[in-house]
């Protein structure tokens, strides 16, 4: 597969990305920037972490204007693959790619720690690789990743089976101790009404190998190949 890696200003997770995607899994993949709008060359694109825009007025508010996102829009359309991890979920949001938004945590800390997340869907093209219920270890780094949607929204994430990852303990209660952000119903990850747009706030490029403490980040690269 080839993977555009999308670069805002201030994205900062660009080169954790392209190593887990071509040095750990083996792909091609090449950086796209802000202003790019032909993605036809791409079946999967990476909205990496970080800083967009300095997160000046609101964590993705900005970057849901540059000139790509029309592009990604376009892209979505035609069954693309899109996930957006950490401030790339919150760019997803704020370009209405998927629903809610992601608000300060709750703690008003910075959170940088390992979390447990519980797959609660293995059926999207992000999580094939996984056991249903199976819990993973990846590591969290934001200020900004409590999710939140009306109640309605909510619910029907919760009928149609899209919400994907749930925060909870190594034994797979969802706790509110289990929760580092403050999240809605222990929402660690969601997917789009199709299926092919994933957001997550934990950032799976980053524990993709054994070295770097664990390797469950791999699950989600290996359910995109398969």
């Amino acid at each position: 597969m080839r993977f555009g890696i999308v670069v805002f200003p201030g994205t900062w997770s660009d080169g954790d990305c392209y190593h887990a995607v071509t040095e750990v899994m083996g792909q091609e993949a090449s950086y796209v920037w802000h202003k790019d709008t032909d993605l036809s060359s791409y079946d999967c694109l990476l909205l990496p972490g970080g800083f967009s825009y300095g997160d000046y007025l609101r964590c993705g508010a900005i970057a849901r204007f540059s000139p790509v996102m029309g592009a990604i829009e376009g892209f979505v359309k035609r069954g693309g693959l899109v996930i957006g991890i950490c401030n790339g979920f919150q760019i997803l949001c704020e370009a209405g790619l998927l629903p809610g938004v992601l608000m300060r945590n709750d703690s008003l800390q910075f959170r940088c720690s390992w979390v447990n997340v519980r797959v609660e869907n293995r059926s999207t093209p992000f999580t094939r690789a996984c056991r249903p219920g199976q819990v993973i270890r990846i590591p969290i780094a934001h200020g900004e990743g409590r999710y939140y949607a009306s109640e309605d929204t909510i619910n029907e994430l919760e009928e149609e089976g899209r919400i994907v990852l749930r925060y909870c303990t190594e034994d797979s209660q969802v706790t509110p101790e289990s929760n580092p952000n403050g999240s809605l119903n222990g929402i660690a990850g969601i997917v789009n009404r199709e299926g092919n747009v994933l957001g997550m706030m934990p950032h799976p490029e980053r524990c993709c190998e054994d070295l770097l403490g664990g390797a469950d980040g791999r699950y989600i690269f290996q359910s995109i190949l398969a």
